[in-house]
C-alpha cells in the first residue's frame, strides 16, 4: 500500500527550489523567445520585455519587471492579510526572480508555436504543481487577486484570477499577434491540467453506485470476492415510491470490469452508476502517516 506521510521541511523547500527553476526555464527559454504570454506578472515581464526593446538594449529583463511587480504586492498582503498569509510565497517569488536572473538567454522551441505551448506548459504546470504540493505560490496575479477578494467578497479568487490573467494575455495579442494568443490559451490549459494533476495525484480509481434488489448477497460477493469496502446507502425510487438499499463501492481502475461482472452475475437486473474518483485516501488506497 502506498503511504502519504508529512512534508518534511526540506522536501518542501527543495520542491520550490526545483519548481521555480523549471518556471523559469519555461519563461526565459520558451514563452519569451517566441512571445507567448500566459497570464500573470512573468506574462506581463515579457510584455515589458517586448515595449521597452527600442529603449533599453533586449528590454528591461523579466526577473526585473517580476521583483517591481511583486514587491509592493507583498508589502499591501503584509498590512491586510498578515505575516503568516505570506510565508513561503515571498522566498518563491524571489526564487523564481533569481532563477530568471541567473538562467541565461535561450530558445529551446526555436520558433515553434506548437511545440512552445505544449512543452512550455508542461514545465510550467510541472514546476507550479511543486510548489502548490510545497503549500506556496509565486505571488503574482494570485495574490492580487486575493487582495482583491478581500474586498469583493461576492467574487471568488479563481473568477478574479480569470479576469487579470485574460486582460494580461490580451495585451499579449496586441503586442505579438493572435497566433501567439491563440498558443497561449493552449499553454494555460496544459499548465492548468498539469498542475492539477500533480495535486491530485495521477492514479485514478472508480467509484460504482450499485441499485440491486440484492444489496445484501451483491455487497457479501464484492467484499469476498475483491476485498473491497461497501457502503450501504438507503434510497428511495421517485417513481416507484420504494426504499431500497443503494451500494457504493470505489475499485482500482483495472477491478472495475471485474467488479460489473461480477454484479451482473448476482443481478441481471442491476443499476450500476461508474464515475471517476481523482483521489482516494484510507485503508487499501493511500494512507496519512506522520
Amino acid at each position: 500500500m502506498k503511504q502519504i506521510s508529512k512534508m518534511e521541511p526540506w522536501m518542501a523547500w527543495a520542491l520550490i527550489v526545483l519548481g521555480t527553476g523549471l518556471m523559469a526555464l519555461a519563461i526565459k527559454c520558451i514563452f519569451d523567445p517566441i512571445g507567448l504570454v500566459t497570464g500573470g506578472f512573468t506574462g506581463i515581464a515579457i510584455i515589458v520585455k517586448g515595449f521597452t526593446e527600442d529603449l533599453v538594449e533586449g528590454g528591461i529583463p523579466l526577473w526585473l519587471t517580476n521583483l517591481a511587480l511583486n514587491v509592493p504586492v507583498f508589502l499591501v498582503a503584509l498590512c491586510i492579510k498578515g505575516k503568516q498569509f505570506i510565508g513561503r510565497t515571498a522566498a518563491a517569488t524571489f526564487l523564481l526572480s533569481a532563477w530568471l536572473y541567473v538562467i541565461p538567454e535561450g530558445n529551446l522551441v526555436s520558433g515553434d508555436l506548437l511545440l512552445a505551448s505544449v512543452f512550455g506548459g508542461v514545465l510550467t504546470g510541472v514546476g507550479m504543481g511543486m510548489i502548490f504540493l510545497a503549500r506556496a505560490t509565486t505571488g503574482g496575479t494570485d495574490m492580487v487577486a486575493a487582495l482583491i477578494q478581500h474586498k469583493l467578497k461576492h467574487y471568488s479568487i479563481a473568477q478574479i484570477m480569470q479576469v487579470l490573467d485574460g486582460a494580461i494575455v490580451l495585451f499579449g495579442l496586441y503586442l505579438f499577434g493572435l497566433k501567439p494568443a491563440l498558443y497561449a490559451i493552449v499553454a494555460i490549459f496544459i499548465v492548468s491540467k498539469v498542475s492539477d494533476g500533480l495535486m491530485e495525484g495521477f492514479k485514478f480509481s472508480k467509484a460504482a453506485f450499485i441499485i440491486t434488489e440484492r444489496a445484501e448477497d451483491v455487497a457479501k460477493a464484492i467484499m469476498e470476492n475483491m476485498d473491497r469496502g461497501v457502503t450501504g446507502l438507503r434510497a428511495r425510487g421517485m417513481y416507484s415510491g420504494r426504499d431500497r438499499m443503494m451500494l457504493y463501492c470505489v475499485v482500482s481502475k483495472k477491478e472495475i470490469v471485474v467488479l460489473k461482472e461480477l454484479v451482473l452475475k448476482m443481478d441481471r437486473d442491476a443499476f450500476v452508476i461508474v464515475t471517476d474518483a481523482r483521489e482516494v485516501l484510507g485503508e487499501g488506497f493511500l494512507e496519512y502517516h506522520d
